[in-house]
């Protein structure tokens, strides 16, 4: 388990302190997949890299089954470090070096005889699916195979957990959504507990269990990700999550309804079909968004009632009624 206990971080430069952390509180349960989320500048970026004291932070602590990373001799810390393995955004791979030499890197400067190191490399190039480059250089891959490469590398030492920082952004939708299931089947068959830290909420909706929304230096918001996506208590995460009324058609129509579901068996029903027949009104579908969690959908859809009363003041009664969330869109 990862715990993060009043976290601070204040950056000194010429034109004075700049706090990037302030009293950051979390808890990272071992064997799940826990996103951070925020727009660039939040902070996000300097959390992950106190979780492995590559950035020191100047306030709180962060403690590791059970064991003060601030409080470490220099030699104890190292040790630790091993079992924590980090991923970026721009690979960080040895130029120099093949596929095979980036991946027994880590193992050779931890000790480990060459021929050890080799077999041990060969099986996670194999998990990552790249066994057959294994004499490629990275300038030979694409960014999703040198992505595969950070990944097996950072396995390389048998960690509990791995930290991806920005690990898909550099990526193309469909690299991206490959990689994102490569980790979600190392979470799965190697029990490793994964940190991801991403501005896009596709990532977390992806693979993420739980989620912490992160704005202007504090934790806004905590959750799981079906709780966080389907009732967003901040604003900042009501604008990572729910799309801006820019993104929704613009209509001289009725009023707007958003209509949310939240994973009750009735959302498995032809609700807008049922609506419009029982109430003999049409209206206009203006957004939707939906997504399966734990087997039930959750999600939100816009609708456009119709201009006369009558009929609008029917369908909101109609959706009360039959117990969907709604609330009127401004």
């Amino acid at each position: 388990m990862i715990e993060i206990r009043h976290l601070g971080k204040t950056f000194q430069t010429s034109a004075g302190d700049i706090v990037a952390l302030d009293d950051i509180n979390l808890t990272i349960a071992d064997g799940e997949i826990f996103g951070i989320i925020g727009l660039s500048g939040a902070g996000k970026s300097t959390l992950v890299r106190c979780i492995n004291l590559l950035e020191r932070p100047t306030a709180g602590d962060v403690i590791i089954n059970g064991k003060s990373m601030m409080s470490l001799p220099e030699k104890e810390l190292l040790q630790m470090r091993r079992s924590i393995g980090m991923i970026f955004q721009n690979f960080n791979l040895l130029e120099q070096r093949t596929v095979l030499g980036n991946v027994c890197f880590p193992l050779e400067i931890s000790g480990v005889g060459k021929k050890e190191a080799k077999a041990k490399a060969l099986e996670l190039l194999k998990i990552v699916g790249l066994e057959e480059r294994t004499r490629a250089y990275p300038s030979q891959l694409s960014g999703g195979q040198k992505q595969r490469v950070a990944i097996a590398r950072a396995l390389a030492t048998d960690p509990q957990y791995l930290l991806c920082d920005e690990a898909t952004s550099a990526l193309d939708p469909n690299t991206t959504r490959q990689i994102l299931d490569l980790l979600k089947s190392i979470n799965r068959d190697l029990g490793v507990t994964i940190i991801v830290i991403t501005h896009e909420m596709k990532v977390i909706d992806r693979i993420c269990d739980s989620v912490a929304v992160i704005d202007a230096s504090h934790i806004a918001e905590v959750g799981k990700v079906s709780e966080v996506f389907t009732a967003p208590k901040t604003q900042i995460a009501r604008d990572l999550i729910i799309p801006k009324e820019s993104n929704i058609i613009s209509t001289t129509g009725g009023r707007k309804l958003r209509l949310t579901f939240d994973g009750e068996e009735k959302t498995r029903e032809p609700l807008i079909s049922r609506m419009v027949l029982e109430c003999g009104a049409p209206v206009n579908i203006l957004f939707a968004d939906t997504r399966i969690y734990d087997n039930v959908v959750h999600g939100h859809m816009v609708i456009e009632l119709p201009n006369e009363l009558h009929e609008a003041e029917k369908i909101m009664y109609w959706l009360s009624s039959n117990n969907v969330k709604w609330k009127e869109e401004i």
